[in-house]
């Protein structure tokens, strides 16, 4: 059984609902889906290529299958077997599409990381993955070099861009001097095919392990919330990097599969003016725009008149957008920016499509066909509509985590009865719209990251002038949260701005710069429980414009 698409707008809500069936295909590999199968026509085009000079360069399906097929082949030389672990450190750039292809199509095992990672942050994950093969670019070498000797697994790494150096191999040269045919290993859709990090919010991150299935449960929720995707001349581009699933697979990977060409240009940081002049430059038709980039544009001036964009559709997630924003939508646009909700878990489950229903402001949607959501008890029991409890999917859908890996506990504790817990209050009304109400962990939301606290907590901690640390987040009216640490200091040290200072560049270094706290406050001492765990609960009622 194929994928059959979902039908345009001539159909109810219900009625697609009724008529949905999952495909359940044996074998399935993601990149024989998303690449080889277009490949037959040599002038379908899969990417367009803007680097930071200006210059464009276009990529044919038929060259990304060759590119990637040499590669799997080079990969296959070094000794690359299937299940293998491969990290892809590297921006939105033809050689990171192609290292995906090729990696899916030699039965091993992707594993996306961010280039703002720091040094600890990219130790823990490739650590705990045991990857074998680490393939990133001159800028982010020197990262990888200096952990390599705490890394026994790790028996390679392969540069882009670089030429020849030492210790290392050349993407290039590995793909030119390779000799043969390649065939794809016949993955079964249950196959393991890639590991995204959690963002950690309680403990380390945890790699989500998803199967080559994944991409065929992300479907629908791109085609609903993208109004009925993929329409004659779309053309998809997104802000968010590849390395996390809402850049991965809420756009990349589903356009692919439908033979849609993606835009790549990663902005080395977010700059709203830009993203219109490039939307209309390259007359993209379709956007995934993270809040925090729509609340960003918002702010320039006259956007409408002064860039022109063309787009047919935007897709938005990761936080609530509230009236205003989708006000700002219609008018700059002329369209209903559609707003979904999903996670690393288990991800695009329910979502908003203007051209099928309406759009109800601060509403995360209805479920998008396929998925079986719910609004459950702690018990997994579900709820009334219109009852606040836990958001809640069937373990059975096709777009959830076979497990976290190295974790079989934290997956059991995930899942209650048929359900996986999203970790996420909400609430369902009587016509089947999800409203998020809150939180029931200690997440972080900002800019569109999902921050766990324990991962900057333990950074703060090997800082010699702290002594506690607790990480939350604090309203911010740009980027929804930021993140404020509360430090209690070793004896000897003074609070002090410099020091503060001294602090928040101290985590910079080893994180990610959006880990950064914003605001260090020096406190005397933390709210804690008998059992000496944080209260970050108190923290955050003791803020201002916290409920």
């Amino acid at each position: 059984m194929t994928y059959r698409r979902l039908t345009g707008p001539a159909e109810s809500y219900d009625a697609l609902v009724q008529r949905f069936r999952w495909p359940q295909p044996t074998h399935f590999n993601i990149g024989v889906e998303t690449v080889d199968r277009h490949a037959t026509d040599p002038e379908r085009l899969a990417l367009i290529y803007e680097r930071d000079d200006g210059s464009v360069e276009r990529y044919t399906f038929a060259r990304i299958k060759d590119l990637s097929d040499r590669f799997a082949l080079a990969l296959r030389a070094l000794g690359l077997v299937a299940g293998d672990r491969v990290a892809i450190l590297l921006p939105q750039a033809p050689d990171t599409a192609i290292s995906h292809a090729a990696i899916y199509k030699s039965g091993a095992i992707a594993l996306p990381l961010f280039t703002q990672f720091g040094p600890d942050a990219l130790r823990y994950r490739l650590s705990d993955s045991g990857a074998r093969v680490v393939i990133t670019n001159p800028d982010n070498l020197d990262k990888v070099m200096a952990l390599r000797a705490e890394l026994p697994e790790l028996q390679h790494v392969i540069v882009t861009g670089a030429g020849q150096v030492a210790g290392t191999q050349s993407f290039e040269r590995l793909i030119d001097q390779v000799q043969g045919t390649f065939e794809p290993v016949n993955t079964q859709a249950e196959d393991p095919a890639l590991i995204i990090y959690t963002s950690g919010t309680t403990g380390n991150p945890k790699g989500a392990l998803h199967a080559h299935r994944v991409l065929l449960g992300h479907l629908p929720g791109v085609e609903l919330p993208h109004e009925f995707f993929p329409q004659p001349d779309d053309l998809f581009w997104t802000p968010a990097d590849w390395a996390w699933i809402g850049g991965l697979l809420d756009v990349l990977l589903p356009a692919w599969y439908y033979g849609v060409p993606v835009l790549a240009h990663r902005f080395p940081k977010f700059d709203p003016e830009q993203a219109f002049e490039l939307m209309a430059r390259h007359s993209v038709r379709n956007s995934f725009l993270p809040p925090t980039a729509l609340k960003l544009m918002r702010q320039v001036p006259d956007s409408r008149q002064r860039f022109g964009c063309q787009l047919r559709s935007i897709g938005s997630g990761g936080e609530t957008l509230g009236s205003e924003i989708l006000d700002w939508g219609r008018e700059t646009f002329g369209l209903e920016i559609n707003e979904f909700y999903g996670q690393t878990e288990c991800n695009l489950i329910v979502g908003n499509c203007a051209g099928l229903m309406p759009v109800r402001p601060g509403s995360m949607g209805r479920a998008i066909p396929g998925h079986e959501v719910a609004i459950v008890d702690e018990s997994g029991q579900p709820l009334p509509d219109g009852t606040d409890g836990l958001i809640a999917v069937h373990r059975l859908d096709p777009a959830m985590m076979l497990r976290y890996w190295n974790r079989p506990e934290a997956t059991e504790e995930k899942f209650i009865g048929d359900w996986l817990l999203t970790g996420d209050m909400g609430r369902r009304d009587s016509d089947g719209y999800f409203w998020y109400l809150g939180r029931t962990d200690d997440v972080i939301t900002s800019a569109g990251y999902r921050i766990g606290p324990a991962e900057i907590e333990d950074c703060l901690l090997r800082h010699p002038a702290v002594a506690m640390a607790a990480v939350i987040g604090v309203p911010d009216k740009v980027r929804t949260e930021v993140v404020k640490a509360f430090v209690v200091l070793a004896p000897g040290h003074t609070a002090e701005a410099k020091l503060a200072e001294d602090i928040q560049q101290f985590v910079r270094q080893h994180l990610a710069a959006y880990e950064t706290p914003r605001e260090v406050a020096f406190v005397e001492e933390l709210p804690l429980t008998t059992t000496g765990k944080v209260m970050r609960r108190v923290l955050r009622e003791q803020e201002p414009g916290r409920r």
